[in-house]
């Protein structure tokens, strides 16, 4: 199988997961209620350390659609964005879900 072969399964591959990546995250509730997310848990189950949060908005995600409180985050030296979807429903225990953006 030739580089290119492989590189047009590879995309091809890509293209079917969906963009957006629902994840488990641990978090912590500051004094003034703010929501601070400390780690997430990626689908295949290895878990990220959160080291730091830089930035708090609205936003939307482009990439996959949707939109919520946007979480600038630093792992392991790299900064990326975690979502905050908020659920609709303003009765029970589900107050919304975390998710985050395939890298393509």
């Amino acid at each position: 199988m030739t580089e290119d072969s492989l590189n047009r399964m590879k995309a091809s591959y890509t293209a079917i997961l969906p963009t957006k990546v629902y994840v488990a995250v641990k978090a912590d509730f500051s004094e003034s209620g703010r929501l601070i997310p400390t780690e997430i848990t990626w689908e295949d189950g290895t878990k990220y350390e959160i080291d730091r949060v830089t930035d708090i908005r609205q936003a939307a995600a482009m990439k996959a659609g949707g939109q919520g409180d946007r979480y600038t985050v630093s792992i392991r030296g790299k900064q990326s964005y975690l979502f905050f979807e908020r659920s609709t429903n303003l009765h029970g225990n589900n107050i919304g879900r975390w998710f985050v953006e395939r890298k393509a």
